[in-house]
């Protein structure tokens, strides 16, 4: 697959970018170089590789899903300029 400079144009402004001449030619060179890349992995004999769930083999242990910092109200509502009924009190901003 290779892209012209007119795809490129039209990706950028499906993205929303706006690209001068020169960047329009820079990208569509790096575009068509990271095509060509895939190209030649599409190319690569996988029929004997065994399909993959994981690239990591270990296995990570679940915790136990317990609280263990609650129970301080008072110290989180020290922080604050104001506080009312244990609760933080804050400017209204809307009527």
């Amino acid at each position: 697959m290779s892209l012209t400079k007119e795809n490129v144009k039209k990706i950028a402004s499906l993205a929303k970018f706006k690209l001068s001449d020169a960047e329009v030619e820079k990208y569509c060179g790096e575009l068509n170089k990271i095509f060509s890349w895939i190209d030649a992995l599409n190319e690569v004999d996988t029929s004997n590789v065994d399909a993959l769930n994981a690239v990591n083999s270990q296995y990570t242990s679940m915790r136990p899903d317990v609280v263990t910092d609650g129970n301080i109200r008072d110290a989180i509502l020290s922080n604050s300029a104001h506080s009312k009924y244990g609760y933080f009190v804050v400017p209204k901003v809307i009527e």
